[in-house]
């Protein structure tokens, strides 16, 4: 939906790159056990620790990079939704 409604002469190339910040989840591969539905992915994985999500934040202050910082820090925003969701009791 960014990529359709801020991007709308490279729509579909925008949109595959915003597709491809889903590429940091292989970090979850390396995991014991590899999905654990009630484990926090920020700050347990190594793509999802507090020193690449500045890295990320970083990457959003370059022209060049900030496509791929906003696919990333979209990632991580919704990881830390999850996690939200994960630490409220109902």
């Amino acid at each position: 939906a960014i990529a359709f409604a801020f991007f709308p002469k490279n729509r579909w190339g925008v949109a595959l790159l915003l597709l491809a910040g889903m590429a940091i989840d292989l970090d979850h591969l390396w995991a014991d056990p590899i999905f654990d539905p009630n484990r926090c992915s920020i700050g347990f994985h190594v793509l999802h620790s507090y020193a690449a999500i500045a890295g990320y934040a970083a990457l959003l202050f370059f022209r060049k990079t900030r496509l791929a910082g906003m696919a990333l820090m979209i990632h991580i925003a919704a990881d830390m939704a999850d996690c939200l969701l994960l630490s409220m009791k109902f």
